[in-house]
C-alpha cells in the first residue's frame, strides 16, 4: 500500500470559501503546506467535475500536493488521480481496493471506531474520523465522537488516523494525543481571510505536536 505522509489533509467545499473561487485558494494553500488534497464536489455533474479536478490536478501536481477524488473511481482513474476517498456508506472499501490496485491511495470516511477497524481489514491506506468536535458541516452525522472514540479507533488500527470536525490550532495537540496521525480540515483553511496563514499555523501545530 502507498504510503501516507500528510497530516494535514485538506477536504473542497466550494460553498465554504466565502465567495472567493476554490482553485486560486488551493494554489495558496498548496504553497503553503498542504500536501494532500480531496475533492469533494458531491454536487457536480460529471462534466463539471472533472474540469474541476483537472485544474486541481494541475496546480496540484507543480507542488507535489497529492489529489484523492471523492467517491468517483471513474473520474480518479480518468484523470490519473493518485487516489480516491470512500464516504462510509459507498461502494465497498475491498472493491475498490481491487478496481485502484495497490499503487493508488484509498481513504475513508469513518463514524465509529468499528467502521475504522473494518475500513483497515478491507484496504483502506487511511481513514478519516469524526466528527470528533461539534461543526456545522457535520450536523447531518449527529453529536460529535469526542475524544474518547478517537483514541479507541487509534489504539486499535494500525493505519494513520485522521480527525475531522471542528478541528482548530488548539485542538490538533488535543487529537494528536488522543492517537491522531493528523487532521482533515475544510473550513479551516477554506473559509480564512488568509489561506496561506491558516495553513501555516495548521502545519506548525502539527509538527509542534509530534
Amino acid at each position: 500500500m502507498p504510503g501516507v505522509d500528510f497530516p494535514l489533509y485538506l477536504v473542497t467545499a466550494r460553498d465554504q470559501t466565502c465567495g472567493r473561487p476554490l482553485v486560486p485558494l488551493l494554489k495558496q494553500a498548496f504553497a503553503a503546506g498542504v500536501r494532500a488534497v480531496q475533492v469533494r464536489e458531491k454536487d457536480l455533474e460529471t462534466p463539471a467535475l472533472l474540469s474541476l479536478a483537472t485544474d486541481v490536478l494541475a496546480c496540484a501536481r507543480a507542488q507535489g500536493v497529492r489529489v484523492l477524488i471523492n467517491d468517483r473511481v471513474d473520474v480518479a482513474l480518468a484523470l490519473g488521480a493518485e487516489g480516491v476517498h470512500l464516504r462510509a456508506n459507498s461502494l465497498p472499501v475491498a472493491v475498490t481496493r481491487k478496481i485502484l490496485g495497490p499503487t493508488r491511495l484509498l481513504g475513508v470516511s469513518t463514524h465509529t471506531a468499528e467502521e475504522a477497524i473494518r475500513a483497515e481489514a478491507d484496504g483502506a491506506d487511511f481513514v478519516v474520523l469524526g466528527p470528533v468536535y461539534e461543526t456545522p458541516s457535520k450536523t447531518i452525522f449527529g453529536a460529535p465522537l469526542g475524544l474518547g472514540v478517537l483514541e479507541d479507533a487509534a489504539s486499535r488500527c494500525r493505519v494513520p488516523i485522521l480527525a475531522i470536525g471542528g478541528i482548530t490550532i488548539p485542538r490538533v495537540r488535543e487529537v494528536r494525543r488522543a492517537g491522531a496521525f493528523g487532521v482533515a480540515v475544510i473550513s479551516s483553511i477554506l473559509s480564512a481571510p488568509d489561506i496561506e496563514g491558516a495553513t501555516r499555523a495548521l502545519v506548525e501545530a502539527l509538527n509542534g505536536a509530534w
